[in-house]
């Protein structure tokens, strides 16, 4: 879900002002040129987007009556400026939507139900619990277009000169074999994240969440909550642990960290596949081990399922919307999702198109295997929102700017206010 943005949000602005509205553009007003949909893409600029870019010429060669408009927004804004542009000018025809987002849109009324379109036409060889997360209120906003976990990464010659020849199981067994790395090595062991997205890894493993989306509870603030933060935090502090980095540039210091051999595991998922392989740790791809994230006390294991939906915007014509949808199923067709697979080491969404080429990759091999362990989300629109609060406590509390009790009752009362109608 989280991953380093290439475009700058100068470009990006830009890109967005000169580009016209898919739903309201003018351009294929006649009805003998070819109709213009515009594409708000949020993948990766420098490793995803050229497939992409690359897939829409195809489309295009195959389908002389539709142009489409590639735009390439930057993940962490994309939210918003969908939002802004849905609810007041007109957004674009279509959108990569992460998975999180595609309820929250399709309550407002801002995606088209895609039950009984082309778009959906190979319905049954995604993944159900991929469709189940594009659903709302029994209707579908999404196909799924790319998916993906957490898992455990590890770099295989700094565990075997440490002497570990199994990935950790509990995080008890991550710490005593941070400790190894240490030792023999000189390495960090491990280096984990402080944002929320990440610990959620540990709220599985004790069987609980931010919320009870059935029970409309909120348990943030829970003891089971508190003793999965407890273990989250125990992981900045120890022999061959990293102290946490709380610094706006984290994110890339942990994944620079890993991929030159400087800290010996991370939780990382599969966007980054392609930056391992770039890292002097990972010239042999070979060298990079994937395994489920380490369980909890409950001995439960498991990492939020993640992706992208390709969803079209409702408030778009009859054509557009006709358009779009046939680029919706070219996009996520079998052949597609092979392409996208081999060329950006991605997950697939749909089982056929996990060919033997697909599987060679040693990357995606590994996090299919992962995948099982892998939580589906709760149908709640509200539910991507509610890591807003946890990314700004936590930090704090892995800093030891506040206690661990003081940030998650700061926590539980920002997301009462995002889920006002659920108890504590």
């Amino acid at each position: 879900m989280r991953r380093g943005i290439a475009a700058s949000a100068l470009v990006a602005s830009l890109a967005l002002a000169a580009t016209a509205c898919g739903g309201g553009s003018s351009d294929s007003g006649k009805s003998d040129g070819p109709v213009t949909i515009t594409w708000w893409d949020t993948s990766n600029a420098t490793n995803e987007a050229p497939t992409y870019q690359a897939l829409i010429k195809q489309f295009e060669a195959a389908n002389k009556n539709i142009k489409v408009r590639y735009v390439n927004v930057p993940f962490d804004q994309a939210q918003n400026k969908f939002d802004t542009a849905a609810g007041a000018t007109g957004a674009p025809d279509l959108l990569r939507s992460e998975v999180g987002w595609t309820p929250a849109f399709a309550k407002k009324g801002y995606f088209l139900p895609l039950d009984g379109t082309e778009a959906l036409a190979d319905q049954a060889k995604f993944q159900p619990s991929l469709i189940k997360q594009a659903q709302y209120q029994g209707k579908t906003y999404g196909v799924p277009l790319v998916t993906d976990t957490l898992a455990l990464v590890y770099n295989k010659a700094l565990f075997k000169q440490a002497g570990i020849t199994d990935a950790p199981k509990t995080w008890d067994e991550l710490k005593s074999d941070a400790a190894k790395v240490k030792d023999k090595t000189g390495a960090d062991g491990y280096w984990g994240s402080t944002q929320a997205y990440y610990a959620q890894t540990f709220l599985y493993g004790e069987g609980t969440d931010t919320v009870d989306a059935a029970a409309k509870k909120i348990t943030v603030d829970s003891p089971a909550a508190k003793k999965a933060y407890g273990t989250w935090l125990s992981t900045f502090s120890g022999k061959g642990l990293h102290k946490a980095d709380t610094t706006a540039d984290a994110y890339a210091h942990i994944q620079d960290a890993f991929v030159n051999g400087k800290v010996a595991a991370i939780v990382q998922g599969p966007w980054e596949i392609t930056n391992f392989y770039k890292g002097s740790a990972f010239k042999d791809k070979s060298n990079l081990g994937i395994a489920t994230v380490p369980a909890g006390s409950t001995g439960k294991a498991g990492a939020p399922t993640g992706g992208h939906n390709l969803s079209v915007y409702a408030g778009s014509d009859k054509a557009h919307q006709a358009a779009a949808l046939k680029f919706v199923k070219f996009m996520t067709s079998q052949a597609s999702q092979e392409t996208i697979a081999l060329k950006n080491s991605t997950l697939p969404t749909r089982s056929d198109a996990y060919t033997d080429k697909v599987k060679a990759d040693p990357g995606i091999a590994g996090y299919q295997g992962v995948l099982s362990a892998a939580q589906p989300r709760p149908e709640l629109p509200e539910y991507s929102s509610l890591w807003g609060p946890l990314d700004i406590e936590l930090p704090k509390v892995a800093g030891g700017k506040e206690s661990l009790d003081k940030g998650l009752s700061n926590a539980e009362v920002a997301v009462a206010k995002l889920v006002p109608d659920f108890s504590k």
